[in-house]
């Protein structure tokens, strides 16, 4: 990569973090705050969480077919002028109501497909894959410093005080796009961009709609399972919310260092398919754990540390996976719909968690979540 590639993706890949990293802390701390709220119900409480995954999934293909046509950058900027207002309106609401306003606003500032559509324009082909993998790492890197900040700075600045945080952070990366990145011609990437013609060929792809299927539920049990992990800590484990990163800090660590040697096995020694359904069969075993000894603080390490390995090395392989099987000139248009799943996903899986929990209590979550995940078990070994 030149200078001005290494730069480009470095800054895009800062201006994804700072943007997920507002939306990820939210989530071992959310529930807790929320249940203090005028109005809130489990099931408001889990829509809340999930809502900016609706709309960031039925947005972000439409902002960038419409970064074609009006450029990348403003395209950008609107999307996080939309989300600094989102978290602004959350972190001033003092009802439940008012955060799932500014939630689903932080959802449609939907740039993701804008940002790889300009990440495409700013690298040469070969390198390319380089820059979304800078780009990849950075969010993923995003979700294990907001597990641990998250209950860090609720005990300090309050829930409001992450919303405040996440405004500030998307006006840092507006700066950024502002500052560093220059304006490029547009142009349109097969690889890298959604297409609408070729969106018939790939929803007809039974391999790609296979590994769609598995990114909404392993989103889906993710998200619900921390509608519920926050309250079954403090009330069940006995570990209060400011005491909660003690458990997400070792766990995570000790999870990225399982995940290696896996995505090594998988990756280099043609060894995907076995670590993949493996993988699946350990988050049913992580959240059978939780189902049978949510009372027990040792049980919760086990399934976190089981539940964060698998999770980790599904999220590294499932895009590996489109990548390798969707057709070349489909590619950005199969990561579209594979992206579009993730969130909707995420939406499904905080409003089903909200729901189950009002209407059955904690553990049927934790079953749920073993029953989605068996489904997507028996469809993978296919």
């Amino acid at each position: 990569m030149n200078t001005l590639e290494k730069k480009s993706s470095i800054t895009l890949a800062l201006i994804m973090s700072f943007r997920m990293l507002g939306l990820f802390m939210i989530l071992p701390v959310f529930t807790l705050y929320a249940e203090q709220l005028p109005d809130a119900t489990p099931k408001l409480i889990g829509i809340a969480l999930g809502i900016y995954g609706l709309t960031q999934g039925l947005l972000q293909m439409p902002f960038g077919m419409l970064s074609d046509k009006w450029g990348r950058k403003p395209i950008i900027f609107m999307g996080l002028i939309i989300f600094v207002i989102g978290s602004i309106i959350a972190a001033l609401s003092h009802s439940i109501y008012g955060i799932i306003i500014g939630r689903a606003l932080q959802g449609s500032g939907a740039i993701g497909s804008t940002v790889i559509a300009l990440t495409a324009d700013l690298t040469r082909e070969q390198v390319r894959t380089k820059a979304m993998a800078i780009i990849g790492i950075s969010i993923g890197t995003s979700f294990s410093l907001a597990m641990i900040l998250g209950p860090l700075l609720a005990s300090s600045i309050g829930v409001p005080g992450i919303f405040w945080l996440t405004a500030i952070l998307a006006v840092s990366a507006m700066l950024m796009v502002f500052y560093f990145i220059p304006t490029t011609k547009v142009v349109v990437h097969p690889d890298a961009e959604p297409m609408k013609k070729m969106f018939k060929q790939v929803l007809c792809d039974k391999k790609l709609l296979r590994l769609d299927l598995g990114i909404f539920i392993q989103h889906a049990v993710m998200t619900a399972t921390f509608v519920v992990i926050p309250i079954a800590l403090q009330n069940n484990a006995h570990i209060m919310e400011r005491d909660q990163w003690w458990i997400y800090l070792p766990v995570l660590l000790a999870s990225y260092l399982l995940m290696v040697p896996f995505i090594i096995l998988a990756e280099k020694k043609g060894k995907m398919k076995p670590i993949f359904v493996s993988s699946i069969m350990i988050l049913i075993m992580s959240q059978l754990i939780l189902f049978f000894f949510h009372v027990k603080p040792i049980s919760f390490i086990i399934s976190l540390l089981l539940f964060f390995t698998a999770f980790t090395i599904l999220e590294a392989t499932l895009p590996s996976q489109i990548s390798k099987l969707a057709p070349p000139h489909a590619k950005g248009t199969a990561t579209g719909i594979y992206s579009t799943a993730q969130f909707l996903g995420i939406f499904f899986g905080g409003t089903l968690g909200g729901l189950l929990l009002g209407a059955f209590g904690l553990p049927s979550i934790f079953l749920f979540c073993a029953i989605m995940l068996v489904v997507w078990f028996l469809v993978a070994v296919v």
